[in-house]
């Protein structure tokens, strides 16, 4: 066949590809079900603290910070990012306190609480994207592959963006026989792609499901949802609590900083450990993402105002999504933990550790980043040689 029918097949695959990782908007009883959620409101689910969630400011200023020679020399290492070689003899023995903790990079995160096994926000596929051919690409390969796993208990989602769910890892996932707790709606695209509704556990802000003795709990965020023009902003974002008996962790899933952090440690915490998001934050989109400050100060609220357990910033160094340096995210999150006196982990992608034993805190970055500013730190406190002038300017107006 020749001529424009030759493109038909082609055209008709593309068009399949397209509509099956848009995934599905939510009909039937989950519509209903949303529309009466208290969160829910003149078509759409509201944000807990009003929150702008398209970009503001010039469009043309954004581009010029993001297409910007120099700025997109600092969006990725001088180097090969240092993963760890991750094997199931590493978390195939119990944790000895009880908790593990193994960031697989982004917000994908293995934890091992309490003799059950939580897996946050899995993303194996090598672009967050609906296409396999454009779209951020990864920085770092997956720690290792998901059949190598082993055994989850759960799969906990927070939102339904590309770089939180992923079609690929979700339909391989789907033949191990593993629950869902996903935010209300979510459960809509996961019934699209495979996963029996007997299987998902959907919930709204505040609801609990409990899996082989841990409690999940979905959490107010700030943030926002969609997978393209054909979602019709009916999928609720979550942050989560997981509470076994003897442990307690939080995951942020994406969000902005606000006020109900303080209200969620209050009714969940303290936690041994929480999972931050800390990276992609920028001025143009102030309110969706939070600084690594803003994620030190959520932890804080958490945790009841002072120090206490783990933070381990996430949301950072796999993909490339906002016009910050690359390594920005862990140095600055270093900095601000470090004035607070709160203890840090900074696994290398793959890296199993126990917030209750030694935590892995060695600023494994800085051989492959650039040199970055310290915007609150003087210049005698500056452990990274400062940028240039002009450059650490607009670092520290971000």
């Amino acid at each position: 066949m020749t001529g424009a029918g030759s493109l038909l097949p082609l055209r008709s695959r593309l068009r399949e590809l397209r509509a099956d990782a848009f995934g599905a908007d939510p009909a039937g009883e989950r519509l209903a079900r949303i529309r009466r959620s208290p969160n829910f409101a003149d078509g759409v689910f509201q944000n807990p603290e009003g929150a702008r969630t398209r970009p503001s400011g010039s469009t043309l200023e954004f581009a010029k910070q993001f297409f910007a020679k120099e700025q997109r020399a600092r969006r990725a290492p001088t180097g090969t990012i240092p993963v760890h070689p991750t094997t199931l003899a590493d978390i195939a023995k119990p944790p000895a306190t009880g908790l593990r903790i193994t960031w697989m990079g982004h917000s994908s995160v293995l934890a091992e609480i309490d003799g059950r096994r939580v897996l946050f926000d899995p993303v194996w596929g090598e672009r967050c994207s609906p296409f396999a051919f454009a779209g951020p690409k990864r920085l770092h390969p997956v720690p290792l592959p998901l059949a190598a796993l082993g055994p989850v208990d759960v799969v906990v989602i927070s939102h339904d963006h590309y770089d939180h769910l992923d079609l690929p890892t979700i339909r391989a996932l789907v033949g191990t026989g593993t629950v869902f707790a996903v935010p209300l709606g979510v459960g809509a695209h996961l019934e699209h792609w495979g996963v029996p509704v007997e299987r998902i556990h959907e919930l709204d802000w505040n609801e609990s499901a409990k899996v082989n003795g841990i409690t999940l709990t979905a959490t107010p965020a700030r943030h926002f949802c969609g997978r393209g023009l054909r979602n019709q902003q009916h999928t609720l974002w979550a942050s989560w609590v997981v509470a076994g008996p003897e442990h307690r962790i939080y995951h942020s899933g994406d969000t902005g900083y606000f006020g109900g952090f303080r209200d969620i440690g209050a009714e969940h915490g303290p936690f041994d450990a929480t999972m931050i998001q800390i990276g992609a934050y920028s001025e143009f989109w102030p309110d969706i993402h939070m600084t690594p400050a803003e994620g030190l100060r959520a932890h804080l609220d958490l945790q009841g105002g002072a120090p206490h357990g783990v933070v381990m910033p996430i949301h950072w160094g796999t993909f490339n999504l906002a016009p910050h340096a690359w390594a920005e995210p862990g140095e600055w999150t270093k900095d601000a933990a470090d004035e607070a006196g709160q203890t840090a982990a900074f696994p290398r992608p793959g890296e199993p550790f126990e917030p209750a034993g030694a935590v892995p805190a060695d600023p494994w970055w800085r051989p492959l980043s650039a040199p970055l500013a310290h915007p609150w730190r003087s210049p005698r406190e500056t452990a990274v040689t400062p940028l240039p002038v002009g450059e650490l300017d607009l670092a520290g107006e971000r």
